[in-house]
């Protein structure tokens, strides 16, 4: 007989059929024990005998033969889309034993740091698993947004020989005896990819060496990134960014009802367009809604929050783009602004307090760029692979990058984006804790 999913029960009412998966619990009733029986699909009740149910546990891994019936009157589970239907057991193999739990993997009651320690065990919550489940929704959207306009998918290269935002955030690696780098973003081969396919994207893993141990970084995180070629305007790639969101929120909206239920949490319908405002606009805001005076490069964790919360009085919305940064915060290939160079053509998205997006125009000029490399303290020889695109035609062109696990975190509203990670990297972390 071959093996029905637990979603598919329903279909076979008063027929045989083989079910498997993991005891999610027993419950002794009389003379019979009720078992929830759980796979990748549900939740499914199954009623058998004690003796059937001798030296069974938590977590043992079954293969169930029985008779499928309707639940008697009163005893539904409007919570359980089985919830109607149960299984009367005949047979009982056990495929694996579990060892006792160490705790409820049910309630979970655990700090943020015992989960990760447990995490090949905890991800079997059923709220943890709904967070990954989402996640998948955000990067199947991703990719069938991108793909719908236009955008060839590639696959980025991780191993890197030189540095692509600059700085000192790297990771280098001992490459045969050479020095190399994991790549804190796939932005190089982005560009040389647009003299080829014009509209690239890639779902890729980056990498940041940052000594932080905040709720919002991660050493290791997974980039959804963009880049196309022959803009006429720098806020074309906003538009795209945009429609992109827009798309993700309406496929987790759609499919993930369950999840949301799960978190309390409600996601924007983006009839309007993303308000836009620039960073000293941004500034005077936040300085005169906090009574302090803010400048510099960036905005600050309070400053995000706080430019959220006027975007959701002013414009009615929980997205903002924040334009025209820094040419001293941005990387080398940021297009300057024209009227003024001290600022650049580039954006940050943020929602409900949070940057979820990076991206702008970049330089497509071939003597312009080797000119801001200088300007950067960089050698243009250590980049001649990446120049090569440029030297011989580079059309108008920019991108974006979307943070995956901290999109997650927002739309679910969770307090940390290792809650959105399913193994975290952080200066502490590879899997277990780091030793001393």
């Amino acid at each position: 007989m071959e093996r029905t999913l637990i979603s598919e029960v329903k279909k076979f009412l008063g027929k045989r059929v083989k079910v498997a998966g993991f005891v999610n619990s027993l419950r002794e009733h009389g003379k019979i024990v009720f078992l929830d029986l759980r796979d990748r699909t549900g939740v499914l009740q199954v009623v058998l005998s004690k003796e059937m149910a001798k030296n069974l546990g938590e977590e043992f891994v079954l293969e169930i033969e029985g008779k499928v019936e309707r639940r008697p009157k009163g005893m539904e589970n409007p919570n359980l889309e089985t919830g109607k239907f149960e299984l009367k057991a005949e047979r009982v193999k056990i495929l694996a034993k579990s060892y006792p739990l160490p705790f409820d993997v049910k309630k979970l009651s655990l700090s943020l740091p015992k989960i990760l320690d447990w995490r090949p065990l905890t991800l079997r919550n059923e709220k943890i698993k709904a967070i990954f489940s989402v996640q998948q929704v955000i990067v199947n959207a991703f990719r069938e947004a991108a793909k719908n306009l236009g955008f060839f998918e590639f696959q980025a290269p991780t191993i890197v020989s030189s540095a692509a935002e600059g700085g000192a955030e790297l990771f280098q690696i001992d490459y045969y005896g050479k020095k190399a780098y994991l790549a804190q973003s796939p932005q190089l081969y982005k560009q040389i990819l647009v003299s080829v396919y014009e509209r690239v994207f890639t779902v890729t893993k980056a990498f940041r060496a940052e000594p932080s141990l905040t709720t919002r970084h991660l050493s290791e995180f997974t980039s959804l990134d963009c880049e196309m070629g022959f803009i006429q305007s720098w806020e074309e790639i906003m538009d795209v960014c945009e429609e992109i969101i827009k798309h993700i929120f309406e496929r987790v909206n759609k499919e993930c009802k369950k999840e949301l239920k799960f978190f309390s949490v409600t996601l924007p319908k983006l009839k309007k367009k993303i308000p836009k405002i620039k960073l000293a606009e941004a500034f005077e805001i936040i300085s005169k809604r906090t009574k302090k005076e803010k400048t510099g490069f960036d905005l600050q964790p309070e400053d995000e929050r706080e430019i959220c919360e006027y975007s959701k009085e002013k414009f009615k919305s929980e997205l903002i783009f924040i334009t025209h940064y820094p040419a001293k915060k941005r990387p080398f290939y940021t297009f300057p602004d024209p009227q003024n160079p001290d600022f650049t053509l580039s954006f940050d998205l943020l929602f409900r307090g949070l940057e979820i997006v990076s991206g702008g125009q970049r330089i497509s000029d071939y003597k312009m760029l080797v000119k801001n490399m200088k300007k950067f303290g960089l050698s243009p020889n250590e980049f001649r692979f990446y120049l090569q695109a440029f030297k011989y035609g580079m059309p108008p062109e920019g991108g974006f990058g979307i943070g995956l696990e901290r999109l997650t975190k927002q739309i679910l509203n969770l307090k940390n984006v290792k809650e959105a990670t399913l193994f975290p990297r952080d200066p502490k972390r590879i899997d277990l804790l780091l030793k001393k």
